[in-house]
């Protein structure tokens, strides 16, 4: 069933300013656009591939207001696996491009949760570890919008086991990499997202049962709110700063927000 999405959003720039934005579906073998529209008022855009060739940055210099509208028609193609069923690669196994989705990134600390991950997960591993993980966050947190900041690490959610989807995401990406599990941070559009918005979720890299000694990427959503066979890409990256839907080298007053995300029948 494809996916309608319509988001838009406005900001105002008091001088001349850089722009990064990350905000259309990324064109890759899982997902089929079937259909896109983009607007945004600004002039001498330039597009680059974004995070691991997912997506594309769009890149300007502004003044004054910026108005993006982006509507979309994608069918998912993704196939989902049982989780539980699938192994991890030990780190001389792993495909080289996977190795920085072990280490540190700036809001996700792995090093330092190595003790808990053995004390609460000890005994599980691989898709086994993931779910667990992915269990541990839903009995222990509270989604509760405006209860963190651009700045919230997962160290901070953890202290104070509440959140939203970014901070979700975070923290299931630093226990999985701290449980040596590559895991990254995916932006996305997903249906029964609520409130309707941007969405994260993690990916973690673990065996493919297809392909003998190969591993494969695998979304899942700490939040429970995102159907993998429904979840539409946007971006991936290290944490939520590779793959902010807006970026500002300077000052920047946002305006509105409004996303709209359903099943589209037929």
């Amino acid at each position: 069933m494809p996916i309608a999405i319509s988001a838009s959003f406005d900001f105002q720039l008091d001088s001349p300013t850089d722009i990064i934005l990350q905000f259309e579906a990324a064109a890759i073998p899982e997902q089929t656009i079937l259909s896109c529209n983009t607007n945004v008022t600004a002039e001498d855009c330039a597009r680059v591939p974004a995070h691991d060739a997912i997506g594309e940055r769009v890149l300007f210099e502004a003044e004054g207001r910026v108005d993006v509208s982006y509507e979309a028609l994608v069918q998912v193609n993704r196939m989902v696996p049982d989780l539980s069923a699938l192994d991890q690669l030990p780190p001389h196994d792993l495909p080289g491009e996977t190795l920085d989705y072990l280490l540190d990134s700036r809001y996700c600390p792995a090093d330092r949760f190595q003790p808990f991950v053995e004390d609460e997960f000890g005994g599980t591993s691989g898709g086994q570890r993931v779910l667990a993980i992915h269990d541990w966050i839903g009995r222990h947190f509270s989604y509760e919008p405006g209860s963190s900041t651009s700045t919230t690490t997962a160290l901070d959610s953890f202290v104070e086991r509440r959140g939203i989807c970014r901070d979700y995401a975070h923290v299931l990406i630093t226990l999985a990499r701290a449980s040596t599990i590559p895991a990254r941070y995916v932006s996305c559009f997903a249906p029964g997202v609520n409130p309707p918005d941007f969405h994260a979720v993690a990916e973690v890299f673990l065996a493919d049962q297809q392909t003998p000694g190969g591993g494969a990427w695998y979304i899942v959503d700490a939040t429970g709110m995102a159907d993998p066979r429904e979840t539409v890409k946007i971006g991936v990256g290290r944490d939520a700063a590779d793959v902010s839907f807006l970026t500002s080298f300077g000052q920047a007053h946002f305006g509105g927000k409004q996303v709209t995300v359903t099943r589209q029948a037929g």
